[in-house]
């Protein structure tokens, strides 16, 4: 049963469907849109009138909408799974999601979500070596690249396009996996990891990655301005923002790669990480430097998260406003007059030459370990 799942992994496939199965998908993207804006409308409305909070049904406009039943039903009642989520979502923590917003035909990504169910024929979505069986679409190609474990169960599939043109299916199979023994980290080998804007991160030990992929404002401003100077709707300028599109798509894809690569090689090797909780836009934009950075911190952050959840190991915040970049790291004096511009610096205490990234680095795998205990004693009291 799905109630039983606690672990889930995802399997994202390129999808290579025929004229007509490319047709229904946009189909069922433009009907996924219109009851998404149809349901939010009448749930504002609902809650003007009478100040209650209700969602009503997929059924309720099939009527009026003839053209909904063309598409897969499963995909139209996520919709309204997809809408409740929102909503109790923005009931639990408004200040971080924010209300529902309406759809629009310009946005990033289109996307629907399809639940698999069980059926005397067996299970509704199949996916077999050389692709992914759905209702209303049949047998879709795909490259896969990797095959489900045999214990995994497949609960849902979401169907999604790129601004390229590109189709892809991301997979979520649910199983049943044993808690992971919890590793109590130690000063050898927890590892402080502080943000740099010119080296994506500084570690504790003086170290940054090597394999960064190098920058590409310059290309993609040239492609740019050359999209600028063509008439808009022209063939060129189709022709041009469509390389601008697979440009953006490569230059994400570059950075997920190392992302991925750089977490599972720090979550391998230590057993906690301390990372300070930084606002990363905000610390941008102050120092003015943006332009020139690599960017992706927050979902590095992410990833390295759950990498470290699933072996057991820590993955430990530092408060943002701790002293962590003037306090000095060998013998613990906070320098109140440090000058933020200055990237070096002598402690007036001790006289120990600073290097500021690598002694903020230190301070925060200090900071942590000291947080990680004072909140594990807190707990083991109560």
């Amino acid at each position: 049963m799905a109630g039983k799942d606690n672990a889930y992994t995802v399997l994202k496939l390129r999808l290579s469907p025929t004229q007509a199965q490319a047709a229904l998908m946009e189909k069922t993207f433009g009907c996924c849109r219109y009851l998404w804006n149809q349901m939010l409308a009448d749930t504002q409305e609902f809650y003007a009138a009478t100040d209650q909070h209700f969602i009503p049904t997929p059924a309720k406009y099939k009527k009026g909408s003839p053209f909904l039943a063309e598409v897969d039903s499963q995909a139209l009642c996520a919709v309204h799974q997809n809408l409740r989520k929102a909503y109790l979502d923005f009931f639990r923590a408004p200040a971080t999601f924010g209300p529902p917003q309406f759809k629009t035909k310009k946005s990033k990504k289109d996307s629907f979500t399809v639940y698999c169910r069980p059926y005397r024929t067996g299970p509704s979505i199949r996916m077999t070596e050389h692709g992914l069986q759905m209702p209303k679409l049949g047998f879709v190609r795909a490259k896969v690249h990797r095959k489900p474990l045999h214990w995994w169960t497949l609960r849902f599939v979401t169907i999604s396009k790129t601004k390229s043109g590109k189709y892809f299916a991301a997979i979520t199979f649910g199983y049943t996996a044993k808690l992971p023994q919890k590793v109590v980290p130690t000063a050898s080998k927890t590892l402080g990891l502080n943000h740099s804007l010119t080296r994506f991160y500084v570690d504790s030990n003086g170290n940054c990655p090597t394999a960064l992929p190098g920058p590409q404002q310059e290309k993609l401003a040239k492609l740019q301005r050359k999209l600028s100077r063509m008439q808009p709707g022209s063939k060129n300028y189709q022709e041009q923002l469509q390389k601008i599109r697979l440009f953006q798509e490569h230059i994400a894809n570059q950075r997920k790669d190392f992302i991925h690569k750089e977490s599972r090689r720090i979550a391998n090797a230590w057993d906690a990480v301390c990372v300070r909780d930084a606002d990363l836009v905000a610390m941008a934009q102050t120092l003015q430097q943006a332009g020139g950075a690599f960017p992706g911190f927050g979902m590095f952050r992410a990833c390295l998260s759950y990498k470290l959840a699933r072996q057991g190991k820590a993955y430990i915040t530092v408060d943002r406003y701790a002293p962590v970049a003037k306090t000095c790291h060998a013998c613990g004096q906070v320098n109140e007059q440090l000058n933020p511009r200055h990237r070096r610096w002598i402690c007036p205490a001790c006289g120990t030459s600073l290097s500021r990234e690598i002694n903020t680095a230190q301070n925060i795998q200090a900071f942590g370990l000291v947080e990680y205990f004072k909140q594990n004693a807190e707990t083991s009291a109560a």
